[in-house]
C-alpha cells in the first residue's frame, strides 16, 4: 500500500470508528460508494432514529424463520443518501451462500417501471411517443389484421385499461418440434440450461397469441402483463432497437447502474446471482440467471413486463433519478413534469399511474403501507421484490428477495405483510405519523384521459 493510500485508508477508518461504524461497515460503504456512486448518511445526523431502524432486522429474520424467503436485501435512502442497507439470510435454505448487499435478483414486475416505463417517459419527452395515439399509429399492420388492438390508446396500455386478459400461459403450447436441448441456427433462443426455442417462435406463435387474445374489459382497470408485451413492441418500433439495448444505452450505463439489465448470465458470474426458484412446471430445473416468468423467458429473456435483474443499489440509482425529477449527477434523463405525469394516479377507479403503481386511498390496511404519503409510487414484483419512492418525504425503500425458492405455492411474504411492515418502520424512524401521511387527498393527474 502506498503512503497516500495508507493515509486515506487510516483516515477513513478513524472517522468510521469515531462515528460508531465498524471497519467492516466502512469498507463496505467505500466499496458501494466507489462502485455505484451512492453516498451514505449517519441516520442520527439526518434526524432519524437508528434504534427504530434496527426493528427491520427482526421483521426480516421472522420472514426467514417462517420460510417466507431464504434471504433478502433492504436498502433505504433519505434525501439522496443511504441511511440503511443490509443483507440477510442466504441464497437458499441450505445456508451455503450468505446473501450480500450487491447480489443480483430477478426483480420480476419491477421491470415494468425501470425498463418499459422509463423508456416510454423518455420518448414522450422527445415527442416520439404520443400517449393519446392509438397502437395502430406505431404498429400499422394491426390496423388491417386486428383493428380492435390497433384502436387501443397507448395510455391505456400503461394504466392497464386496454382490456387485455391478465396473462397467457404460453409455455403450455410448446410442442416437441418447437425446442431443442442444443443451440443451433434453428434453435437460438435460450430459455434455460439445455432449453432452446426456435428463432421465430415469438413472432410466429407468441405474438399471434397476444394479438388474437380477447379484449374483455376495455376501459376498466385490470392488471395485465399482456399489455406490456404490446407496449414493448410499440417502443421498439419507435427506437428501432431492442428494449434491453435502448434502456442500457439511455439509462443504465450513463447512470452508473452497473449491475442492472436483462439476461445477466451474459455479463456476470453466476455466483453473484441469487437463485429464483426450482421450476417444476415448465423447465424442470433450478432458475439462476434465467427469468422466472415463463413468457419473458420464451421471449428470449427480454420483455416489457419481466426479465430485468438488478442489485438493490442499481434500483436506488434509478429511483433517485426519478425522485430528483429525472435528474442525476447533473444530467437530465426525463423532464420533471413527465415524472409527475407518469407517477400520479390517472383515474378515480384505480390507484395506477402510467406504468407505476401508486398509493391506494381505498386500502384499509394501507398500500403500500400504513404511513406512505399519497404521493408514493413504485411497483412490486412476483419474485418478492418492491421499490417505493415517496417525494413527500424524499424517501426510497427497496426490498429484494427470492421468496419463490425453492417452489412456493403460498405467498408467505405477503401473508406475513413483511414488505409493508418494514416500510412502516422506516417511516416511524423518520418521525412520520399516520395522520400526517394520510390527511390529504391523493393526487390525480390533470392530463386528459
Amino acid at each position: 500500500m502506498t503512503g497516500k493510500l495508507f493515509v486515506l485508508f487510516t483516515g477513513v477508518l478513524l472517522l468510521s470508528l469515531l462515528a460508531g461504524c465498524s471497519p467492516e461497515q466502512a469498507r463496505k460503504e467505500r466499496f458501494i460508494s466507489a462502485l455505484y456512486n451512492l453516498d451514505y448518511a449517519d441516520p442520527r445526523s439526518a434526524g432519524i432514529n437508528p434504534k427504530k431502524l434496527k426493528e427491520i432486522d427482526a421483521i426480516v429474520k421472522e420472514a426467514i424463520r417462517e420460510r417466507a424467503t431464504p434471504g433478502a436485501v433492504v436498502v433505504v435512502l433519505k434525501d439522496g443518501k443511504i441511511i440503511f442497507d443490509r443483507a440477510y439470510g442466504h441464497h437458499t435454505y441450505d445456508k451455503e451462500v450468505p446473501t450480500r448487499p450487491f447480489d443480483i435478483y430477478d426483480v420480476a414486475s419491477v421491470t415494468k417501471i425501470f425498463a418499459t416505463t422509463i423508456a416510454a417517459m423518455r420518448l414522450v419527452d422527445q415527442g416520439k411517443l404520443d400517449l393519446d395515439a392509438t397502437v395502430g399509429t406505431y404498429l400499422s399492420e394491426l390496423n388491417h389484421s386486428h383493428p380492435d388492438k390497433a384502436a387501443i390508446i397507448v395510455r391505456d396500455l400503461l394504466t392497464h385499461r386496454a382490456g387485455f386478459i391478465p396473462f397467457i400461459p404460453f409455455f403450455r403450447g410448446i410442442g416437441e418440434g418447437d425446442y431443442s436441448t442444443e443451440s443451433s441456427a434453428r434453435y437460438p433462443v435460450k430459455v434455460a440450461e439445455r432449453f432452446y426455442l426456435g428463432s421465430d417462435y415469438y413472432s410466429e406463435v407468441m405474438w399471434k397469441q397476444i394479438i388474437d387474445s380477447p379484449l374483455r374489459t376495455p376501459g376498466k382497470s385490470i392488471y395485465s402483463d399482456i399489455g406490456m408485451f404490446v407496449m414493448k413492441e410499440v417502443l421498439e418500433r419507435i427506437v428501432q432497437q431492442s428494449l434491453d439495448a435502448y434502456v442500457d444505452e439511455q439509462f443504465y450505463r450513463p447512470l452508473g447502474a452497473c449491475s442492472v439489465g436483462f439476461c445477466p448470465l451474459d455479463r456476470f458470474a453466476e455466483a453473484r446471482i441469487v437463485p429464483t426458484e426450482i421450476d417444476t412446471y415448465f423447465r424442470g430445473q433450478l432458475l439462476k440467471g434465467y427469468v422466472q416468468d415463463p413468457g419473458a423467458a420464451m421471449a428470449g429473456g427480454v420483455s416489457g413486463h419481466a426479465g430485468l435483474f438488478a442489485a438493490a443499489y442499481d434500483l436506488a440509482i434509478l429511483s433517485q433519478m426519478l425522485l430528483n425529477g429525472g435528474i442525476y449527477n447533473g444530467r437530465h434523463y426525463i423532464r420533471p413534469e413527465t415524472v409527475r405525469q407518469f407517477s400520479s394516479r390517472h383515474s378515480d377507479d384505480s390507484r395506477r399511474g402510467l406504468g407505476f403503481d401508486c398509493w391506494d386511498p381505498e386500502s384499509k390496511e394501507g398500500y403500500p403501507c400504513r404511513l406512505a404519503s399519497p404521493e408514493t409510487f413504485g411497483h412490486t414484483g412476483y419474485t418478492g421484490t418492491c421499490v417505493w419512492i415517496d417525494p413527500e418525504h424524499r424517501l426510497i425503500y427497496i426490498f429484494l428477495s427470492n421468496r419463490l425458492y425453492p417452489s412456493q405455492t403460498v405467498n408467505k411474504l405477503a401473508k406475513l405483510n413483511i414488505r409493508s411492515r418494514i416500510q412502516d418502520v422506516v417511516y416511524e424512524a423518520i418521525g412520520t405519523s399516520s395522520a400526517e401521511s394520510r390527511n390529504f387527498s391523493p393526487p390525480i393527474s390533470s392530463v386528459s384521459q
